[in-house]
């Protein structure tokens, strides 16, 4: 009786880590926000997003900072598997929805989890910061110039990659709100505009404050793009046009 107990108990503790695990995916409501998950671009430095997500929490979100698999260079679709788990986790959590900020190569990444994984319609709000969502040059310019020293991502990031061309098929949700940042500073993502996305809302910085000098770099911790980032994931209506004004 003892062993078949035990059994039994076993038994329950497995159906109900698996009903967890197995939990409907929701589909997101805007007026019901739930984590926020910020992917680091190419390299995976997380310490690049740790001041944004600090200022997320401080308005009493829940902001997480995705760790890429290896060291951020390997195939983005791989790093796109790394944010289903997280997102899976989320929603396993009783997340409602969730809210994904994509900081360079993050945002293509973004973009890949979308298109590929069920999960995406959980996805209540994108904000992408200087996102080379249609590559960029310096990415072939690396392979040419150093041969080898071009890793699988960033053969993925070059213009017109068989990644990026798949992915352009995908058209953007039409229903998900989705803010395009970049600044025309940059000398990483080249263009700058590559982060322009068909059915987002997009802005420069300078459209905004014309005399503005932003890195890429910068751009996770510039005052006017956090604040940007802060208008576009709170309150229950999303942006639906580019701000005016510095």
């Amino acid at each position: 009786m003892a062993a078949l107990t035990t059994v039994v108990l076993v038994g329950a503790v497995v159906v109900g880590i698996l009903a967890t695990r197995g939990r409907a995916v929701p589909t997101a409501v805007q007026d019901r926000p739930g984590p926020i998950l910020l992917v680091p671009g190419y390299g995976g430095n997380r310490d690049s997003l740790a001041a944004l997500a600090d200022r997320l929490r401080a308005t009493g979100r829940t902001a997480t900072v995705l760790t890429l698999p290896g060291d951020g260079t390997g195939d983005l679709n791989a790093q796109a598997a790394a944010l289903e788990d997280a997102v899976r986790a989320a929603i396993d959590d009783g997340a409602p929805s969730v809210d994904l900020i994509g900081y360079s190569a993050g945002g293509v990444v973004v973009r890949l989890w979308l298109a590929g994984h069920d999960t995406a319609r959980a996805a209540r709000r994108v904000v992408t910061l200087g996102a080379p969502l249609h590559g960029t040059r310096l990415a072939g310019e690396g392979g040419v110039l150093v041969p080898g020293a071009c890793p699988v991502a960033c053969a993925q990031l070059t213009p017109g990659s068989t990644l990026l061309t798949q992915v352009d098929r995908r058209p953007v949700p039409a229903a998900l709100p989705w803010l395009s940042i970049w600044t025309d500073d940059d000398q990483t993502v080249r263009p700058p505009d590559s982060a322009r996305l068909t059915g987002a809302v997009n802005v420069a910085v300078q459209q905004l404050c014309p005399g503005a000098v932003v890195a890429h770099s910068q751009l996770p911790t510039d005052p006017l793009v956090t604040g940007l980032v802060l208008r576009a994931l709170a309150g229950p209506a999303p942006l639906d046009r580019a701000p005016t004004g510095c």
